[in-house]
């Protein structure tokens, strides 16, 4: 079946234009054929008017009424003590009309209104911000691991009307409320327990009723803001519209995830961040799949492995740190009867790793890359040879181009800036702008493009190589170096359990590689100088011998932001104020 009939036929037409940066299916190479030319209709066509709350959702609650959709569930979560929710999308329509409800009378929210959401993966996440999608209520994802003085910015600076959050996290909430002059309701997600000062979440759903009509919404209306990782300041507001996430993931979700209406897709990563709602939201529900999530709080390769050899996961993407994890067991004593699809983001996996899960499970990882600004910007799809190093091609609906200082496009071979075509017309799935910060998102443009801050070499095919953050690159004697390679060697070898990689101010050759290392429990008793030349050895037989670090310090930790990036600035800072 064709993607266009799962949709709004608004979203039709029957002369769209061509796209920018075509993409040609790889027919003559044995792999998989999908016509590209349906999306320019989706991209290229975008309804006044989207709400997808009534435009996806409720149209696959109409399919199954009418027996048109396998009998796959929409949410499938389970838990560690066995307890699981399986809910069809005409009893997910029903329990997000009532939260619907709850949101607009309970707590007195109107379309346009901020909502601060923080709770993690639990069915009650989903149906707060499906409520929101239907009565038109932005809402702001936040990871659980938050302070109190992370909560108190993020009330502050979002002027959010209501925060839902749980038991854990709402005595931090209300440390820091009186300093919130726009805070008016505190909802708490909590089965049987009350706090004073806060409404409890299933006395208000419980309360409501289920006749909810979806708020209508243009396409161009707010609908969701996340918070950046904070790797270079304060956290920024990324806003995205009701049709930038609703219709712009639509590709990934059809070619990238490779789903249908009979798949299961899991995606673990925290619900605060960008990569959640891309593959346990909008990716996946878009093409009328199952979204399966597990509760456990704290990652578990174990249990990773086990819920993969016993559910129906079809689909599973996590980050390369994930696969390195489950990688430390003998995955190929675990059989996985369903899967067929794997996939990486939130950082260039390293080759090797790609092999090994392939030597084990017979399953390429299939690589993307997309940042909170954007939905997915380039990936390898399964039209596409996997090629080990390279992030894939550019996807539709975006013209990626490698440019200089200039906003000049660079030939292949050269490295430059990874940026996105934004003129004569701005590609939907590109975010709205930094809010309330007009000189930033200004700063991100250069001429006829959106500037990602990423650096990067296009080959002659159209694949793309990630080299680093424009930032992070480290020049040494007229060489361009970007950390990632070298960390992948180094985190390679046994001794090193972590590491980060900045420049060092050097005399002679301006700056050089230094790696900062935490050791495995193994290594802790080694002659550290001894250590120090195996290390460096190992990363010049690995990849080229001028890449390898000069310095290398033994640490007991490497400072990360909220969602787990390394705050190469941070150390980089340090670093070089050392040498003044």
């Amino acid at each position: 079946m064709k993607l266009l009939s799962k949709l709004p036929p608004v979203l039709k037409s029957a002369s769209a234009p061509k796209w920018p940066y075509p993409i040609k299916s790889q027919a003559s190479s044995g792999l998989p054929f999908i016509d590209f030319s349906e999306f320019e209709d989706i991209y290229k066509n975008v309804p006044e008017h989207f709400n997808f709350a009534k435009d996806v959702l409720d149209k696959w609650s109409q399919k199954e009424k009418d027996g048109k959709r396998p009998s796959n569930p929409a949410l499938w979560w389970v838990d560690e003590t066995g307890e699981e929710v399986r809910w069809s999308f005409e009893e997910l329509g029903f329990h997000s009309r009532k939260v619907a409800n709850a949101l607009s009378e309970g707590c007195n929210l109107q379309k346009g209104e901020r909502l601060l959401v923080i709770l993690p993966r639990i069915p009650e996440w989903w149906l707060v911000t499906v409520g929101c999608l239907r009565a038109g209520i932005i809402y702001i994802p936040a990871t659980i691991q938050l302070t109190a003085k992370d909560i108190l910015y993020r009330l502050q600076v979002s002027k959010a009307k209501c925060i839902v959050t749980n038991d854990a996290l709402a005595p931090l909430v209300d440390s820091v409320a009186s300093e919130c002059s726009s805070l008016k309701s505190r909802v708490l997600v909590s089965k049987g327990k009350r706090r004073e000062g806060w409404l409890n979440f299933h006395d208000l759903v419980e309360a409501a009723h289920d006749n909810h009509q979806p708020v209508k919404t243009k396409s161009q209306d707010p609908m969701s803001i996340f918070f950046t990782s904070g790797t270079t300041g304060y956290p920024k507001m990324v806003q995205h519209s009701c049709s930038s996430l609703g219709i712009g993931l639509n590709f990934s979700g059809r070619s990238w995830m490779n789903l249908n209406p009979s798949s299961t897709m899991w995606g673990v990563s925290d619900t605060g961040w960008v990569k959640f709602v891309f593959g346990s939201l909008y990716g996946t529900w878009s093409q009328g799949a199952c979204v399966f999530s597990h509760g456990k709080m704290q990652f578990d390769s174990t249990v990773v492995l086990n819920c993969l050899s016993k559910y129906p996961v079809t689909t599973f993407c996590g980050t390369p740190t994930i696969f390195r994890m489950l990688l430390k067991h003998d995955v190929s004593r675990y059989k996985f009867k369903s899967l067929k699809t794997c996939l990486s983001g939130g950082e260039p996996i390293n080759p090797e790793v790609m092999g090994k899960w392939k030597a084990q499970t017979g399953l390429e990882i299939y690589e993307g890359y997309g940042q909170s600004e954007t939905i997915l910007v380039c990936g390898t799809t399964r039209e596409m040879e996997v090629k080990p190093g390279f992030m894939g091609k550019p996807l539709p609906p975006f013209d990626v181009q490698i440019i200089d200082e200039h906003g000049k496009h660079l030939p292949p071979g050269e490295e430059g800036d990874i940026a996105i075509r934004i003129k004569p017309e701005r590609p939907l799935g590109l975010f709205s702008g930094y809010l309330d910060d007009p000189v930033k998102t200004a700063s991100t443009e250069r001429g006829d493009f959106y500037i990602t801050g990423d650096r990067g070499i296009m080959a002659e095919d159209g694949y793309i190589r990630f080299i680093a953050r424009a930032d992070d690159v480290i020049l040494s004697s007229g060489y361009r170096i970007g950390p990632f390679e070298v960390e992948y060697a180094l985190s390679e070898h046994p001794a090193v359990a972590e590491t980060a990689v900045i420049s060092s101010p050097d005399a002679i050759r301006g700056e050089v590689v230094k790696a900062l290392i935490i050791l495995t429990p193994a290594y802790e008793s080694h002659d550290k100088d001894k250590l120090i030349r195996e290390l460096q050895e190992h990363v010049k037989k690995t990849t080229a011998p001028y890449k390898y670090p000069r310095k290398i310090e033994f640490v007991q930790d490497l400072p990360k932001t909220i969602s787990g990036k390394i705050q190469r600035k941070e150390l980089r800072r340090k670093e070089w104020e050392k040498a003044q």
